[in-house]
């Protein structure tokens, strides 16, 4: 896209969010080929970005709070700090994307792509994950409380000092993943796939612990009901 016209959509938008919608217009950029461009502190909340291609793009700091971002490419893109809480991500590829700090809260993921992605810190609170994947994402210090969670991949992902407090995590696959230190009270994790993860020093009470493979797992130091302790022994 030519940079002057991308100017006039972002005014155009301006206006409309100032205006609450009486004047100026919504920005659609869906399917455009936006890669690598600068958006860092960018006020695109509400805009129509389906299938956009922001790959490797810059949205630093940027708002995209409400936004239609499903089936977009934003592989390797810089969001960190970035807004994105109520946006709509379901089918996008963010592999590799630097969401560190981000607000994701009550932003919808589903069946996303996050492989490799940095979101330590981030703010996942309610957000939806079910089927992502999230395998070697680096999720160090994120708060996941509240988040659906089922079916996501979490094969080798960084979970130290998460909180899943009241998290959906039922037939999660978190093979080798590090947990230690992680918040997992009143999370459901029936059916979770647990081998040989690391979960040294984890907070489980109260947690639903029904039919998890907990095999080779690394449980020292971990609070568990005593039946699951029984069971991992």
């Amino acid at each position: 896209m030519e940079e002057s016209k991308l100017a006039k959509v972002l005014e155009n938008h301006k206006k409309w969010i100032e205006s609450d919608g009486r004047d100026g217009q919504r920005a659609d950029l869906s399917g455009a080929n936006l890669s690598r461009v600068d958006l860092s502190e960018a006020n695109l909340s509400g805009a129509y970005l389906c299938a956009v291609n922001l790959s490797g793009a810059y949205l630093c700091v940027a708002n995209l709070s409400g936004a239609n971002l499903s089936g977009a490419n934003l592989s390797r893109a810089y969001l960190s700090g970035a807004n994105l809480s109520g946006a709509d991500f379901i089918g996008a590829n963010l592999s590799r994307a630097d969401l560190s700090e981000a607000n994701l809260s009550e932003a919808d993921l589903k069946e996303a792509n996050l492989s490799g992605a940095n979101l330590s810190g981030a703010d996942l609170i309610e957000a939806n994950l079910s089927g992502a994947n999230l395998s070697r994402a680096d999720f160090i210090g994120a708060n996941l409380s509240e988040a659906n969670l089922i079916g996501a991949n979490f094969s080798g992902a960084n979970l130290s000092e998460v909180s899943f407090s009241e998290a959906n995590l039922s037939e999660a696959y978190l093979s080798g993943a590090n947990l230690s230190g992680a918040n997992l009270s009143r999370a459901d994790l029936s059916r979770a796939y647990l081998r040989r993860a690391d979960l040294s020093r984890a907070n489980l009470s109260g947690a639903n612990l029904s039919e998890v493979n907990f095999s080779e797992a690394n449980l020292s130091e971990a609070y568990i009901p005593e039946t699951i302790e029984e069971k991992t022994q």
